[in-house]
């Protein structure tokens, strides 16, 4: 197979969520570093849109949304599986949860003019504004939790996330699941993005033995590429078939009155709201397939998760 080729940057908690997922499963892999903000003309190039972090390259297919990468790692190598067969709907369930309400609080908590401070401390005052900015560009549909609430909500969820941790070595049973992984990102955040705010952490010692357990699963073995060496990965490659890719389901699952080949946007429903355009090659009961054309990387399938993403023709874009 095609090398995995994740492009992320050290900071992104989605991107911790992933490099923990690598870890778990044992691959090797290639390690993208990105831009943290705008502008991103190598991610542009590959997603025609889509910007935010992580995303999974494989040869000339775009994997777009940790949730879905989530998947097509599990199709790459089934064990450890991510999915236990009496898990499957509660796991994934969960990190959905995880992956949003748990996620807007620990942030709303974490970046915090204390939490902000240490995250910009040693770059120029000029980056701390670029990054509010970007960030405020991408939230623009979004109601945010504000500080205080963003608090209250976040020891709530780790007096839960604890009950869980105490009764097991991980949130389910013996072994991780994707909910350990999409729980524990933000969390990682807190503990070792912004220690200053960690003292949250105190109050639920499980939490902190099971975030140990994660974080000694490791990364997995990758090594490093150059941003502008993954464009031309693409531009040589050719995308798999839709069917024959990395995402199990083929059938077409018509929920919009819009059949394949026609020109399409994709677009997050809340955070990031850049769209992504191309023609639809596949619209299954869990993804959607753009294929579009770029002079840098020639045909690309970029690849979307149905959930938390809406399809429109492009003319009603």
């Amino acid at each position: 197979m095609t090398d995995l080729i994740l492009h992320h940057y050290p900071s992104s908690p989605f991107s911790e969520k992933i490099r923990a997922v690598l870890g778990y499963k044992k691959l090797a892999w290639k390690s993208v570093t990105i831009p943290a903000i705008m502008p991103k003309p190598d991610v542009l190039a590959l997603t025609g849109g889509y910007r935010k972090t992580p995303i999974l390259q494989v040869g000339a297919d775009i994997y777009c949304d940790s949730a879905l990468i989530c998947d097509v790692l599990e199709h790459v190598h089934a064990e450890p599986t991510l999915y236990p067969p009496h898990l499957k709907g509660v796991s994934r369930i969960f990190a959905q949860w995880a992956d949003t309400s748990l996620f807007w609080a620990a942030m709303g908590y974490n970046l915090q003019p204390k939490g902000a401070a240490q995250v910009f401390a040693k770059a120029p005052p000029e980056a701390a504004k670029a990054f509010s900015e970007d960030r405020k560009a991408m939230s623009a549909n979004m109601i945010r939790l504000r500080p205080g609430d963003a608090t209250s909500s976040y020891r709530s969820y780790l007096r839960r996330i604890a009950h869980m941790a105490e009764e097991h070595d991980f949130l389910f049973g013996t072994d991780p699941c994707v909910a350990d992984f999409a729980a524990y990102h933000a969390l990682w955040y807190t503990r070792v993005q912004v220690p200053v705010m960690a003292d949250i952490l105190n109050a639920t010692p499980a939490v902190g033995e099971w975030m140990d357990r994660i974080a000694a699963i490791g990364h997995g073995i990758h090594d490093k590429l150059n941003s502008a060496d993954a464009v031309t990965v693409a531009k040589n490659a050719e995308p798999m078939p839709p069917g024959q890719n990395l995402l199990v389901d083929s059938a077409f699952q018509d929920d919009h009155g819009i059949p394949l080949g026609s020109a399409v946007t994709v677009t997050a429903e809340t955070f990031g709201p850049e769209p992504t355009a191309g023609v639809l090659i596949a619209a299954t009961r869990t993804h959607y397939t753009l294929q579009r054309e770029d002079a840098r990387t020639g045909v690309v399938h970029v690849h979307f998760p149905r959930v938390g993403y809406v399809l429109r023709k492009a003319e009603a874009a």
